[in-house]
């Protein structure tokens, strides 16, 4: 049986304070950031029941589930996070961009399995992780397959806004706040979908399944939605809804393209630029 995803979007870091900080490569988390952390880390109800937890491997979303899933780590000290490539950030400005594997051994010397981050991950002028819809969409769908394939049955998986409704092909909200609907810290959870979908939400085929998610009534209700995920057909609606929002909002995803335009700073409500 497929597992169910708990899908949580990373705390606050240091980029999330203004927009001048988008030039820091590969930010850590602000002291709110660690809060917020805290307060998931007490609030989520189902440490226990948690049998594996993966996150992109950026250094705030590696934080963010060291710290808000300790008590899962603690009941089971062989257990790692699996730090999964496809999960890292949209766009390619600095603050998007990640570390070197090097670095990144260095400073999570325990607690971080970081065996499928090779060299080259954090390239996103070519290659797998450039900053186009396409490429987006593709590593979200493998992300999701990889996922599905697991044998684990319950599994958190920490990552960003941006890259959050690709995963999850829910547009709902997607421009609520800048560049996604999630907030800081916020989880959803999700189970896969038992149809087939053969198709991308732009209506091109693709080469097998989907994987596609619905997110549990429970988790919708708990964030003040009533009744289930908005269908295929409706998402196709709010994905190109949420592109021309996005847009709207100068949040072009490549550094050529947010040069041209100037990108607006916004103002923070909980931790959160909106």
């Amino acid at each position: 049986m497929a597992p169910i995803i708990h899908c949580v979007r990373h705390a606050q870091g240091l980029h999330n304070l203004c927009t001048e900080n988008h030039v820091i490569q590969d930010p850590s988390l602000t002291d709110l950031g660690h809060e917020q952390c805290r307060k998931l880390r007490d609030s989520f109800p189902r440490h226990a029941n948690i049998d594996l937890v993966t996150a992109s491997p950026l250094r705030r979303t590696l934080y963010t589930a060291l710290e808000s899933f300790a008590p899962v780590f603690e009941a089971n000290p062989d257990l790692k996070i699996i730090a999964l490539p496809d999960l890292q950030e949209i766009s390619d400005v600095a603050c998007d961009t990640g570390s070197e594997p090097s670095v990144l051994k260095e400073e999570f010397t325990s607690g971080v399995d970081l065996g499928l981050v090779y060299e080259g991950w954090n390239n996103k002028q070519t290659g797998r992780f450039v900053p186009t819809n396409h490429a987006i969409k593709e590593r979200a769908r493998a992300a999701r397959q990889w996922l599905k394939a697991r044998p684990e049955k319950e599994i958190v998986m920490v990552t960003h806004g941006g890259f959050l409704h690709y995963f999850t092909d829910d547009w709902e909200d997607s421009s609520q706040f800048q560049g996604t609907g999630w907030t800081n810290t916020e989880y959803r959870t999700y189970t896969f979908s038992e149809e087939t979908h053969t198709n991308d939400l732009e209506g091109r085929a693709l080469d097998g399944d989907n994987a596609s998610l619905e997110e549990t009534v429970e988790s919708r209700e708990r964030r003040g939605k009533s009744g289930p995920m908005a269908g295929r057909e409706q998402q196709q609606a709010l994905y190109k809804k949420g592109v021309q929002g996005w847009d709207d909002q100068g949040l072009q995803m490549s550094t050529a393209e947010r040069e041209a335009a100037k990108v607006p700073e916004g103002k923070e409500v909980d931790g959160v630029r909106v």
